[in-house]
């Protein structure tokens, strides 16, 4: 008898985007079960693949091509794009403008965020009336200040001079200026992210999320300081700006969240605002088996991740659950079923060598299980 069955996987960071690896699951799992119907509605939670996924989900999106700045010194421009929607608004993804990606080596003190700002001001220049912002995969620590100065806003040292680009920059920074920036759309702005983390602590942007950007321990220091300069003078430039280092979100991309919010916008949920824009819901509805997946399932991934917000609405619609990822470091048992690349490969490192032929072998495997 044939079934329908979903595939909503997020991106396996750094090896094969989301479209690609539900695209990959699908042929697998269609070696096994030839007669079933399959569907495809590739995921993401605000990060890398945000774009293309409301690029694939919404009639009319159109990419606006542009090349913004280098995000680190000894970086190349970068070729990127915003979206827009058919209603007027502009979806603008961080980790396609100054993502990890893109800084090689990573440079945990001096990658930046202007050409996130960059891409947000061609939107805003085009007419976009609200504005979909996705953060995650941020090569940079510095509070969002790259973004906020080329929308006007500036941040000084004692003389008054403007500091330099990057987290090291934010050692000088003596006062934040933002009265210039540019005034919000009419419908706002929104922000996409996947964390809840506040700017600053052990659970802050430096100390989470800093080792992933190239920094080590004494570095993890020097960032949380630097973003707490910050905290500081932006706190002083603006009525209730006090509580704002606090706010869950906050820390998300390297403190970008503590900048935009600082401009006004206001936090979002980036999965479940995908899964709308994909039509998720529906496509779950009369499904027999939905599976989900992303490069790595651990400590992190409850906490708005694309495959938490995919699970919750098939366990809503009483479907069962199958996850697959690269690798598995957290109690996956409340899913159906689950699958690691790592360990169908036999390594991690053979998993990210062919990461397409072992999300064919994962789906042919979850194919096979529920025969």
């Amino acid at each position: 008898m044939s079934r329908r069955i979903v595939f909503a996987p997020d991106s396996f960071k750094g090896t094969v985007d989301a479209a690609d690896a539900a695209a990959a699951l699908a042929r697998g799992w269609r070696g096994v079960r030839p007669g079933d119907e399959l569907v495809l509605r590739p995921m993401a939670d605000g990060g890398e693949g945000t774009l293309d996924a409301f690029a694939a989900s919404v009639p009319g999106a159109e990419r606006m091509p542009l090349t913004v700045a280098p995000p680190a010194p000894g970086s190349s421009a970068v070729g990127t794009s915003w979206l827009r929607l058919p209603d007027g608004t502009a979806v603008v993804e961080l980790a396609t403008t100054c993502g990890l990606g893109l800084v090689d080596p990573l440079q945990p003190l001096d990658a930046h965020t202007s050409g996130f700002g960059e891409a947000i001001a061609a939107a805003l220049d085009a007419g976009a009336t609200r504005l979909l912002l996705g953060l995650g995969g941020s090569a940079s620590s510095d509070g969002g200040t790259g973004a906020l100065a080329v929308l006007g806003a500036r941040f000084l040292d004692d003389a008054g001079r403007p500091v330099l680009l990057g987290s090291r920059g934010l050692a000088s920074v003596a006062s934040a200026d933002l009265a210039g920036l540019r005034e919000l759309p009419p419908g706002g702005v929104l922000i996409l992210g996947d964390v809840t983390n506040p700017l600053l602590g052990p659970s802050g942007a430096a100390a989470v999320f800093g080792p992933q950007k190239g920094a080590d321990p004494a570095t993890v220091e020097v960032l949380d300081a630097n973003l707490a300069r910050l905290a500081h003078a932006v706190s002083a430039a603006m009525p209730g700006g006090e509580g704002l280092a606090e706010q869950p979100g906050s820390g998300a991309a390297g403190g970008t969240g503590f900048g935009l919010l600082a401009w006004g916008a206001r936090m979002g949920a980036g999965a479940r605002l995908v899964a709308e824009a994909v039509g998720l819901a529906g496509a779950i509805a009369d499904a027999a088996l939905v599976v989900t997946g992303e490069g790595r399932f651990d400590g992190q991934s409850e906490a708005g991740k694309a495959p938490t917000e995919v699970a919750a609405l098939a366990r809503a619609a009483g479907v069962p659950v199958a996850l697959v990822a690269g690798s598995i470091t957290a109690d996956a048992s409340a899913f159906a079923a689950a699958a690691s690349l790592s360990d169908l490969a036999g390594s991690a490192a053979a998993a990210m060598a062919e990461p397409v032929r072992w999300l064919e072998a994962a789906g042919a495997a979850l194919a096979a299980a529920s025969a």
